[in-house]
């Protein structure tokens, strides 16, 4: 069993802005995979899957974007998960949009969602002998903000230029996610992150 965070802000108001990448890929790998329903459970919209013979949940934390950990936290306790069983999906202004990355561990990057994260993930990685770094991430590239306030510009929608490169990104991110599940980090990472010549 894996568990698949996508992170974002509850609310109509959010739906389709740039800090919900990561909610809008959870939807469209549910999509695929024939998960219609979504219930209540851990302060998020919960569904699970089947790939392949690997039973897969997906989780959206409803507790707003930099309460994030507190969900992620109570999934991973209650199906007595490890560190390596959790992927998160979340936005990143440092990409461009249409690209995705994956990470095996490293830093925050400043995103409050992933910090918080950080910080919830901290007695399972004691209790593992890791640090509470040591999860996987996928990012979904939205683009440098500019000119614009960072936090004005992820909570703003994706601007008509940036929608069919988003659309792209949500695609490899649902295979990336599989391949990710049925595989690892390490084969997922090889096929699916940008060169970087």
């Amino acid at each position: 069993m894996k568990l698949i965070v996508g992170l974002g802000n509850p609310g109509s108001q959010y739906e389709r802005t740039r800090h919900n990448a990561g909610f809008m890929a959870i939807d469209l790998f549910a999509q695929k995979n024939g998960a219609a329903n979504f219930r209540v459970a851990h302060e998020s919209f919960m569904a699970d899957v089947l790939v392949g013979t690997e039973k897969l949940l997906l989780l959206k934390p409803q507790t707003y974007m930099n309460l994030s950990g507190r969900a992620v936290a109570s999934a991973m306790s209650f199906y007595k998960l490890k560190l390596h069983d959790l992927l998160v999906l979340v936005d990143d202004v440092a990409l461009p949009a249409g690209v995705i990355r994956l990470r095996a561990s490293g830093s925050t990057g400043g995103h409050n969602g992933l910090k918080d994260i950080e910080s919830a993930l901290s007695s399972f990685a004691a209790s593992e002998g890791k640090s509470p770094l040591d999860y996987h991430r996928l990012r979904i590239g939205i683009d440098p903000p500019g000119r614009v306030l960072q936090k004005s510009y992820v909570l703003e929608a994706f601007s008509p230029e940036q929608k069919p490169h988003l659309d792209a990104a949500l695609k490899l991110a649902c295979g990336a996610i599989a391949l990710w599940a049925a595989q690892g980090i390490a084969p997922a990472m090889n096929k699916f992150n940008p060169s970087m010549e």
